[in-house]
């Protein structure tokens, strides 16, 4: 039985036995008022125990003012004023409120846990012909691991043998299976439905895209939003302010009036009604739910602060290739066609070296043969040089070339303008062309018409050549887009935006591959394109979009104002009933039902609400 159930159980006790004890004291009327004392007394410490002891616990700790301190001086105080069947009630009610509290509370935090559950457990790994069963950290880069049918994928790597459909719903939120097989990459926290895989390691588990996201959900509760930061500050200050002015209360009018008793029942009531728990919980709550809901949608994002900022987000700067693009090229064209076999053969050696989305469609159209003794240089937002004593061949962009004087040859080839080139040079002399088309993602033109009719600024930076960023700019409906760029352009570029905002508004920088990191990280919030993004670029984001589409962030911007709706609701709402039941008390108006409402009630109700952040559409 859980500690909560515990709870709940022996207060419906405390409630069974004060119903009698209740009717038995109008029936026997004339029994001496100490014999109800005594009954009601023990009905209440038996209700209380709990809220008594973690009171004067937090006094021993220096933390006087919290919702056990108030209700336990607010209870006594009606003991000792002769409302004892008040003070029972008011404490079973007020016990009834935090087991619901406490079940709402728990719902939310199993059902985020339940979404999160991708930590891997073990893995097998093949050593010596055997398999062993180890600790996911204890597996080596470059190792063989065995996922049965049913098993989590402890760590990302390709795999070399198996074929397997793959359950990737807590990792993207999409409900399709993944099928793979020899040579496609899988991730880890994604899990193997049928057949085994056999899987060559290509990180290590403090590496690995599972350990990544679940670093991202434990540390989001430390990065709190404004409003959270609000609600600490107002508790820090308003719980003491509370606690001197009910004194007051009771001592002041009673100076004039005499009545001690009537203020320090008020005083009591009015302490009663000032919890801030149901701020202090439901707001906090509200981002946590928030927080989960996006997750579901396959949207994983670092803190409170960022839900926040992205629900303001107002201003937003994508990358093209692997963003606005599938990040997919495919060789369409090599010039001079006589020269395609030595082309591809100079590329294979160059873009080998190379995790960019262009090397790799280069390699699946050279033929692999085994060479050695050459050193790389990767030129970010250029390409690559590769070295081998005094033989220098380039490969990449227009810049490289003329960086290193080479003079290009007269194109005699028609240039389509949606097309990137890589150029060629071997030792000093232009080679030829390998001409790669991308392909621009289906959603890419609602998203950014979508941000448009929501009066959002949308720019596209690039460092592809000026035909190329234009007509893909140009399909999506980008109005502003810069092409040409290096990583310390691109930089200058969003610095220009950033400076030229107003006050309210907020960027947002959406990227993918490791030149955006710089970008991704200046924003004030920076999303990465998690399926192909690179780990530079998820480290240094706010949020990673986990689907590899970009109709998620319409998605996670619209939950994430739902979100805020939710939590300014919960303010506003505890707020008014708060200072409106103080000002009642005051008046001895509602007593203290009314105060336990106000208190617990409203506590309820808030968290409920917050709970409403979880369900997405």
């Amino acid at each position: 039985m859980s500690k909560n159930t515990k709870r709940l159980v022996r207060t419906l006790v405390c409630l069974a036995l004060i119903i009698p004890a209740l009717i038995l004291q109008y029936a026997l009327a004339n029994v001496d008022i100490c014999v109800w004392f005594v009954v009601f007394t023990l009905i209440y410490l038996l209700s209380s125990y709990d809220v008594l002891y973690k009171a004067g616990r937090n006094i021993f700790r220096g933390k006087v003012f919290d919702e056990n301190f108030l209700m336990a001086i607010a209870s006594i105080g009606a003991l000792i004023l002769g409302e004892y069947v008040e003070a029972c009630v008011v404490m079973i009610f007020y016990q009834i409120g935090e087991c619901f509290q406490s079940y709402a509370v728990g719902k939310s935090r199993k059902s985020i846990t339940a979404l999160m559950d991708i930590r891997p457990d073990i893995a097998r790994v093949l050593r010596d012909g055997a398999i062993q069963t180890v600790e996911p950290d204890e597996v080596e880069l470059g190792e063989i691991i065995v996922v049965n049918a049913g098993d989590k994928i402890p760590l990302d790597g390709e795999v070399v043998f198996g074929r397997s459909n793959l359950n990737v719903m807590a990792l993207t939120g999409e409900s399709k299976p993944l099928a793979v097989g020899v040579g496609d990459k899988v991730l880890s926290g994604t899990v193997c439905t049928d057949g085994q895989l056999q899987i060559k390691t290509e990180k290590e588990f403090y590496d690995s895209t599972v350990y990544k996201i679940l670093d991202m959900v434990e540390n989001a509760s430390g990065k709190k939003a404004k409003v959270e930061n609000f609600i600490s500050a107002f508790s820090k200050y308003y719980t003491p302010f509370v606690v001197i002015s009910a004194l007051l209360l009771a001592i002041i009018p009673s100076i004039v009036t005499f009545e001690w008793k009537v203020w320090t029942f008020r005083a009591l009531t009015f302490l009663v009604v000032s919890c801030p728990c149901a701020l202090v919980i439901s707001v906090p709550l509200g981002f946590f739910g928030g927080i989960g809901g996006i997750g579901k949608m396959g949207v994983l994002i670092k803190g409170a602060n960022y839900v926040e900022q992205l629900a303001k987000a107002n201003v937003f700067v994508l990358d093209k290739t692997g963003t606005i693009t599938k990040g997919e090229f495919s060789v369409t064209d090599v010039y001079p066609p006589e020269k395609r076999q030595e082309i591809l053969r100079y590329a294979y050696i160059c873009e080998s070296s190379s995790n960019h989305p262009i090397s790799k469609s280069i390699l699946k159209e050279c033929k692999p043969f085994e060479f050695s003794g050459y050193d790389f240089e990767e030129i970010a937002g250029k390409g690559v040089v590769a070295r081998k004593g005094d033989e220098v061949i380039l490969c990449g962009n227009e810049s490289l070339l003329k960086d290193n004087g080479i003079t290009l040859a007269a194109q005699q080839y028609k240039e389509d303008l949606t097309k990137t080139l890589v150029y060629m040079s071997i030792n000093g002399e232009f080679l030829g062309v390998i001409a790669l088309s991308d392909t621009i993602r289906e959603d890419s033109y609602e998203v950014v018409s979508n941000l448009k009719k929501s009066g959002a600024k949308v720019y596209m930076l690039t460092g592809d050549n000026k035909q190329t960023a234009q007509a893909v700019a140009s399909k999506v409906g980008i109005n502003d887009c810069y092409y040409e760029l290096l990583p310390h352009d691109k930089m200058q570029k969003l610095e220009k935006i950033l400076s030229a905002k107003d006050k309210r508004d907020v960027v947002c920088f959406i990227g993918d591959g490791i030149n955006d990191a710089p970008s991704i990280m200046r924003a004030d919030v920076g999303i990465s394109m998690g399926g192909i993004g690179s780990d530079s670029a998820i480290e240094a984001s706010d949020a990673v979009l986990m689907h590899d589409n970009l109709s998620s962030l319409i998605k996670a911007k619209t939950h994430c104002k739902k979100t805020m709706g939710i939590v300014k609701q919960n303010i506003v709402f505890a707020l008014a009933v708060k200072f409106s039941a103080l000002l009642l008390s005051v008046f001895g108006i509602g007593g203290m039902w009314y105060a336990v409402f106000a208190d617990v009630g409203v506590s309820v109700l808030a968290i409920l609400n917050s709970i409403r952040t979880l369900k997405t559409k």
